[in-house]
């Protein structure tokens, strides 16, 4: 259970066994928190004025390709700190950069991402939730 206000969220899990106690957490002044669970089931949740928006993480695996792929079509070091919360812009990405790597992305998963999609997509994170997002939509 989640209940959620402006300014704070509080996250209750409930037992499975009478044996287990409850999981209480607070979480004051929230700016974004992520939850994630053992069966890879991830939310984040962002402030949208006084409500908020669940986003589902990608699998960690796309993540990595999609760092990977940044990295490669930035020239950035094997060794350089990119993340899910990599913006673009902060490691060094222009716009033409970014189309590039769109591009990349769209060769390797197989997928096609539409020009308004694309526009949308300033972190790893983004194009990641992006990705699976369209392969789901292709399979199905």
């Amino acid at each position: 259970m989640a209940a959620i206000t402006p300014a704070s969220l509080f996250l209750q899990s409930r037992p499975r066994l009478s044996r287990q106690s409850l999981a209480t957490t607070r979480i004051s002044s929230l700016k974004s928190v992520s939850i994630s669970n053992q069966k890879s089931l991830s939310l984040r949740l962002w402030p949208l004025q006084s409500c908020f928006r669940v986003h589902c993480a990608a699998k960690p695996d796309t993540v990595e390709k999609v760092c990977k792929i940044v990295r490669k079509q930035l020239a950035l070091p094997e060794d350089s700190s990119v993340t899910g919360e990599s913006k673009f812009v902060a490691l060094g990405a222009d716009s033409l950069d970014t189309v590039e790597i769109v591009m990349a992305l769209e060769e390797e998963f197989g997928i096609s991402v539409e020009e308004e999609s694309a526009q949308s997509i300033t972190t790893v994170q983004d194009a990641a939730d992006l990705i699976e997002k369209l392969a789901e939509k292709k399979g199905a």
